[in-house]
């Protein structure tokens, strides 16, 4: 059944089947949406003490549930000299990029340069860098927050496919990542620049950042720098960077010797937003030349 699953979708209307979502997501009518709200919890097991708002009925529609707040305490966030998690979710994968490719799964890798739109001197920057794909379920909390603070440098949209992001379509779908559609927010921060992928996925029918409000749902048009910096855009380590309005699946991109994964750190490990992930080479010891990360291709 899973691969018969991976099949359909290559046939499947993604953006058409993501805009009927966006529709539906934002039903406003009160006995739809508290089914809808209390199915969800229930069928994944939802956690709703650390959020804000805790009474269903007070949220205006399914979306607004979804991209719900949490409250201020329930995040710490990591402290000064180590990154912190931009979300909630798990590690899909994390590692090194190799001669410009990144590891998706067993037997399937993708390029840098496509992944961000075809830049060449973008891609350049990152070359033997360090990235991160971490997943986020529907039970996880869907806001995205600033690993480091930073100053948006660009946004770039990538029009793509919607295919699913969970574990049996990335093992299965080629360059699964650099197909979908995607928004590249690239950061000059302190220690370098990084860049934050937000990467669409079937029903993910909204992605949105502070600055720019939606982003899509778009079609098929070409590459796009939706935003250039004629005014700063600066964000605090920790801060709200953007949400889906679905779930989805975040990359993290960082230049050659510009961090190190944190030991404990591996394929399918949880993690929170906030927790510390990395620690910057100014703060670690000088001895500590390489990271732990197991071998890409046992992570699959």
């Amino acid at each position: 059944m899973g691969k018969l699953f991976v099949l359909v979708q290559y046939l499947l209307p993604h953006h058409l089947l993501s805009a009927l979502m966006h529709a539906i997501m934002r039903i406003e009518w009160p006995p739809f949406k508290n089914y809808l709200i209390r199915r969800i919890i229930s069928l994944y097991k939802v956690d709703m003490q650390d959020a804000r708002e805790q009474r269903l009925e007070n949220f205006s529609c399914f979306n607004e549930f979804f991209t719900r707040s949490l409250k201020p305490e329930a995040r710490p966030i990591a402290a000064d000299g180590k990154l912190a998690s931009p979300v909630d979710g798990q590690f899909s994968q994390l590692g090194d990029i190799r001669g410009g490719r990144i590891f998706q799964a067993k037997k399937h890798d993708y390029s840098l340069l496509e992944l961000i739109g075809g830049d060449q001197r973008l891609a350049a920057e990152f070359d033997d860098g360090k990235f991160a794909t971490i997943y986020l379920s529907p039970r996880d909390y869907h806001r995205i927050h600033m690993p480091a603070k930073g100053t948006l440098r660009s946004m770039t949209h990538v029009p793509g496919r919607l295919f699913s992001v969970n574990r049996q379509t990335v093992s299965e779908v080629p360059r699964l990542f650099a197909r979908n559609e995607r928004l590249v927010c690239i950061f000059d921060g302190e220690h370098g620049p990084f860049a934050v992928i937000l990467v669409g996925a079937i029903f993910v029918s909204s992605m949105e950042t502070v600055w720019s409000g939606i982003v899509t749902p778009k079609r098929l048009q070409p590459v796009t720098t939706e935003y250039q910096q004629s005014t700063p855009v600066e964000l605090a380590k920790g801060a709200e960077l953007g949400r889906f309005n679905m779930g989805s699946t975040v990359i993290l991109l960082f230049p050659k010797d510009h961090l190190q994964w944190q030991d404990n750190l591996a394929a399918a490990s949880d993690i929170k937003m906030g927790e510390a992930i990395a620690d910057y080479p100014a703060v670690v010891e000088t001895a500590r030349d390489t990271t732990a990360i197991p071998d890409q291709n046992q992570m699959a």
